[in-house]
């Protein structure tokens, strides 16, 4: 996480540096340049954001299938046991 936030700082401040000297030498080129380099910075921010959203919904997988199991074995255990209970009433 440091290092992208690191890559990402870098990129903003170089994007800040071309579009100063865009002003200074008034030229659109450099501008345009600071423009790309700074929505580079922000697609990184959006894809690290979208990544670990994923890997921790693929790392909470096993817990929630784990406890989906222990919940349909109890709906089960409870199930032939209100069987059971109503084989006992009517004999």
């Amino acid at each position: 996480m440091f290092l992208i936030l690191i890559v990402v700082i870098g990129l903003v401040a170089w994007a800040l540096h071309l579009m100063q000297e865009a002003v200074d030498r008034h030229e659109f080129s450099l501008m345009l340049a600071g423009f790309l380099v700074s929505s580079a910075a922000a697609g990184l921010v959006a894809v690290y954001l979208l990544a670990s959203h994923s890997f921790t919904y693929m790392s909470d997988m096993e817990r929630r299938y784990y406890m989906q199991q222990q919940m349909s074995r109890n709906v089960m255990n409870t199930s032939e046991l209100s069987s059971q209970f109503w084989v006992e009433e009517i004999r």
